[in-house]
């Protein structure tokens, strides 16, 4: 599991809550035919359509399909396609059990169909082509969207006044209709530009953020990062009780004077993301690389010492083959953390005797080894450890005592 602090995370912020994606489905796309059908036939029949249950159908079968297409942010051209045909479908299927084959008489339920293929077709289509091919069927889409205004207008007319629409001919020989035909034909064009814009721009500050997200996690990690966005105060200094943990690589430094600059740094990147693939299933507040050293914060020194015993195990399958180990050290007490630096250039860390000490004991750790501070093993539930033994450390006026972790 992956167990982090943000309660929203980048990617959540980027593509909007739930909730937000539902209400912009809606309006922007599920609900625009189904709100000019409701409003044509209330028109057209009066308070009387209230009284039937086309209303209570096509409502709850907008929202339906609202809610399938904004489930997620992303969703495949095939779940996108038919998704776009839930509301039409439902629709369409339970009026057939009120009304039979009338329910096709009337063109508005035709036009709700066809205009409802022509966009899932042109969304699904959006998500497999780029550049000026996809821009062309979002500008086409948005015409067609333009032009349900004038589809259900044309229909209206049809049946409030049957003399001036006995055929197209003679439809268009109204001037007004002529000009809300070429309207909303314009304003589909006008507002299909914009979009094709506005969803390049869109586009850009996605992958904008996208890469600014990886190199934050790069210094910050992903933890802090979502910590920081939605709580920046959260990075400021501040005094905690953490537990610290420290790893270093024994016999390394040896070993790698006999290697090319090439193998090391191999060795380092497979020892690297084997640790942190193992602190993605750790509340780890912070983890840092110093050349074959790894430090990490934690809240619980429960956690930490799980952790350090998944580490022992996943990290020697990596180094034994070159008959290399890792020493681990682990101490807890009281630290300063938060952000440091200057004006322009800062960074997150912790500083305190705290951090020192778990330094002091990771250099008495061998390879294969776990040891943690006296406070450490006060810290766990069942204050269960090995064998214990003092030791001098630098910068220390008493001996630590320390106590050894197996790896069960």
């Amino acid at each position: 599991m992956n167990r982090s602090f943000p309660e929203q995370s980048i990617e959540q912020r980027l593509s909007g809550s739930t909730i937000n994606r539902f209400l912009t489905e809606l309006f922007r796309n599920t609900g625009q035919f189904p709100i000019a059908i409701i409003l044509l036939e209330f028109l057209n029949e009066g308070v009387v359509y209230l009284s039937r249950p086309d209303f209570y159908i096509l409502v709850p079968s907008s929202m339906l399909q609202a809610y399938f297409l904004s489930r997620r942010a992303n969703l495949p051209p095939w779940q996108k396609f038919f998704g776009n045909l839930i509301a039409p479908a439902l629709y369409t299927m339970v009026e057939t059990l009120f009304e039979g084959m009338d329910f096709f008489s009337a063109p508005q339920h035709i036009a709700y169909l066809i205009v409802a293929l022509l966009i899932a077709f042109l969304q699904a289509a959006q998500e497999n082509l780029h550049g000026w091919f996809a821009d062309t069927l979002l500008v086409i889409e948005n015409i067609i969207r333009a032009e349900i205004l004038f589809i259900l207008y044309v229909i209206f007319e049809t049946l409030a006044n049957p003399q001036q629409t006995i055929s197209i001919a003679e439809f268009f020989t109204d001037t007004s209709h002529r000009f809300i035909g070429l309207a909303t034909f314009l304003l589909g064009l006008s507002v299909g530009f914009a979009n094709t814009n506005a969803q390049r721009h869109l586009n850009l500050l996605h992958q904008t953020a996208a890469q600014l997200k990886i190199y934050s996690e790069w210094l910050l990690g992903r933890n802090l990062l979502g910590r920081a966005i939605n709580d920046p105060n959260s990075m400021r200094l501040s005094r905690q009780k953490r537990t610290v943990l420290f790893m270093d690589i024994r016999g390394f430094t040896s070993w790698s004077e006999k290697r090319s600059p090439e193998e090391v740094a191999s060795l380092l990147n497979r020892y690297y993301m084997s640790v942190e693939n193992l602190f993605n299933n750790y509340q780890v507040i912070k983890y840092k690389f110093t050349a074959d050293e790894v430090m990490a914060v934690f809240i619980e020194a429960e956690e930490a010492v799980r952790a350090a015993r998944d580490l022992q195990e996943t990290i020697t399958r990596t180094l034994l083959k070159r008959e290399l180990g890792v020493g681990v050290g682990i101490h807890t007490g009281w630290l300063v953390e938060g952000l440091l630096g200057g004006k322009n250039v800062r960074f997150y860390d912790v500083i305190g005797d705290t951090v020192n000490t778990a330094a002091r004991i990771e250099k008495s750790a061998g390879a294969g080894e776990i040891w943690i501070s006296e406070d450490t093993r006060l810290s766990l539930p069942d204050r269960m450890a090995g064998t214990q033994k003092d030791i001098i450390a630098k910068g220390k006026d008493q001996p630590i005592t320390i106590h050894s972790i197996d790896h069960g």
